[in-house]
């Protein structure tokens, strides 16, 4: 008897066998919890923070007059040895083709250099003012805080006693007791006027 299911198909105990989902072929799984191994790589491993370092150290040593006075020295020996020397001796002739080879093979490496050393200045200086941002959005706050805590302590001031405020009310009760004494003075004095008749 020929049953009428395709015969690359696994029969219906196979499939009631396998995961949903799962294919024929067996496959590995992936695990989502591992990091990944490391993939090998034909390209060399290099250390991008040295490299870094490194490229600036050039960059720098490319803006100074050091650098300028060195290569000049360099083409004028240069250009002078293979002018004045024998012919035998001279080693670039007078277009000095290896000489603007060697200026140009410079100046291709020193570009990318010095473009990378200006990339990792821009890096630090957008973190510096991150930073300084970050610093000044503290003081601002720190500032409406402090002037907050002073616009309350004046207003607690106003009804607090001041110094002034307290010697006029000290001397308005002096002036009262003054007023108080002089009736009872008088008063006093008609009496002991009345004890001595």
């Amino acid at each position: 008897m020929v049953s009428g299911r395709d015969p690359g198909l696994p029969d219906r105990s196979e499939r009631d066998r396998m995961p949903a989902g799962a294919s024929a072929a067996s496959r590995t799984r992936v695990r989502l919890d591992m990091p990944r191994p490391p993939r090998r790589s034909l390209l060399p491993e290099y250390d991008p923070e040295a490299f870094g370092r490194f490229s600036e150290q050039i960059a720098r040593f490319l803006g100074t007059g050091r650098f300028l006075v060195w290569m000049t020295m360099t083409i004028i020996t240069w250009v002078g040895w293979n002018v004045t020397a024998p012919p035998g001796l001279r080693f670039d002739e007078y277009p000095f083709i290896f000489l603007t080879f060697a200026l140009s093979l410079q100046a291709s490496y020193a570009a990318p250099l010095i473009l990378l050393a200006q990339n990792r200045q821009d890096d630090r200086d957008r973190v510096n003012l991150e930073q300084d941002r970050k610093q000044n959005e503290r003081s601002i706050a720190d500032t409406e805080y402090l002037t907050r805590e002073i616009a309350a302590l004046r207003m607690g001031l106003g009804e607090v006693a001041t110094r002034d405020w307290i010697r006029s009310e000290l001397q308005e009760l002096v002036r009262e007791l003054e007023e108080r004494r002089v009736p009872v003075a008088y008063e006093q004095s008609g009496r002991s006027d009345e004890d001595d008749r």
